[in-house]
């Protein structure tokens, strides 16, 4: 009998480059090349935000692999072609096998795959279900709703039986409840108002901490991710919640 594989718990940030982290976080004279390099070892992990916007080249994924440790992981953020103009729609087949292309480029670098939908994009379960059943290859799959029509039964019950999780957001647009929906849980946090800047307070990421660590002895795999990046607050909050939950920090 083939042994269940090892709950993973990985904190890091939406993104590893930003010019207000330089000096709290990387060192002024770092040349922007250097970044994921220097990131990657303070972190185990972060989230590719930028394919959100363009879908990265081979070699630039390619590099990504080779710039970080082996036990690197990547969480990818859809392409808006597939959430936004086509929103979860039938003819998204060719974007979602460019993505399967990408993904395999990672190899076991790949982690979780995000889809955040846009705040217009009002509950459809009848749409959702139809595009999970084209989700035919096994990766932890994450769906982040920001609109709060989503929130009911009927959807956590569709993500359950797909094995997908519920993005747990505190986004402004429609902060999500701690529903807990697939083997893989998801935090993205988005700042203490919901609105990418200032950091939390330490009570806060204490209660986190609490909440994750029941979560992983549960059996869940446990992906969080700062989104807060004004003024570097990211990298320093992820730092934080990593020394609660006994992980090492450097940053």
């Amino acid at each position: 009998m083939s042994k269940k594989p090892k709950p993973v718990l990985l904190i890091g940030t939406s993104g590893w480059s930003y010019k207000s982290w330089r000096g709290p976080f990387f060192p002024p004279q770092l040349p922007a090349r250097f970044h994921l390099d220097y990131y990657s070892h303070h972190f185990r992990t972060t989230e590719l935000n930028g394919v959100f916007y363009r879908t990265p080249t081979t070699g630039a994924v390619r590099a990504w692999v080779e710039q970080t440790p082996q036990e690197f992981v990547f969480a990818w953020k859809v392409s808006k072609f597939i959430t936004h103009w086509k929103r979860l729609g039938p003819k998204s087949g060719n974007s979602l096998a460019l993505l399967e292309r990408r993904l395999r480029l990672l190899k076991a670098k790949a982690g979780p795959v995000l889809f955040q939908l846009p705040p217009q994009f009002q509950k459809d379960t009848t749409r959702l279900a139809s595009f999970l059943k084209r989700l035919r290859k096994p990766r932890p799959y994450v769906f982040e709703f920001r609109h709060p029509s989503w929130y009911t039964p009927e959807t956590f019950d569709l993500l359950r039986d797909h094995s997908s999780a519920l993005c747990i957001s505190d986004h402004h647009d429609a902060p999500a409840p701690w529903k807990v929906t697939a083997p893989h849980v998801y935090v993205r946090a988005h700042g203490p108002s919901g609105n990418y800047r200032d950091r939390y307070a330490p009570q806060t990421l204490t209660a986190w901490a609490r909440r994750l660590s029941r979560l992983r002895n549960e059996g869940h795999s446990i992906y969080v991710y700062f989104d807060n990046d004004q003024k570097s607050a990211a990298p320093l909050d992820a730092a934080r919640l990593m020394r609660l939950m006994h992980l090492k920090a450097d940053a």
